[in-house]
């Protein structure tokens, strides 16, 4: 499986008198432009096609997203 940096994962704490089955890890999703503070000067981008289907104009802002519906959690 190819590591995704965006998605951070962390343990969560178990009580030992909790009745629910636990969950080992929790994970959240940290956007990409929070590694991009400012737009760099000659940023490739997207043809307009490109940009309307993909949501953004320049690729490295680009993050796909996967609907835990059909990842089966």
């Amino acid at each position: 499986m190819k590591e995704n940096p965006e998605v951070r994962v962390y343990p969560v704490f178990h009580s030992p008198f909790d009745p629910c089955p636990p969950k080992l890890y929790r994970s959240y999703v940290v956007p990409v432009n929070q590694y991009i503070v400012f737009q760099p000067a000659g940023l490739p981008q997207f043809s307009p096609a490109e940009a309307l289907r993909y949501g953004t104009l320049w690729p490295s802002l680009y993050s796909p997203y996967t609907s835990r519906k059909f990842k089966g959690e």
